[in-house]
């Protein structure tokens, strides 16, 4: 499974929206995903993806998008 359908298919599961039409929606301000989601949604980043974002260095403008959590989990792959 690719990236983009990874973090889609966590987002989809966290939301319980389709968000591939949606790929520049800002989830926080569209009160899909609250702080609790995201610490869920970092757990199965790393599960699924096989990275590691701390919660502690997560910040939410690097990450309020689909396609910024792509852009994100793929930067954190090539480390």
């Amino acid at each position: 499974m690719d990236t983009k359908q990874a973090v889609l298919d966590i987002l989809n599961e966290l939301t319980g929206e389709d968000l591939s039409d949606q790929m520049d929606e800002n989830i926080f301000e569209n009160g899909l995903l609250d702080s609790m989601a995201t610490v869920q949604m970092l757990l199965e980043l790393q599960d699924k993806c096989d990275v590691t974002a701390p919660v502690s260095e997560f910040h939410r403008e690097d990450w309020d998008t689909p396609n910024k959590i792509i852009a994100k989990v793929e930067s954190l792959r090539n480390e």
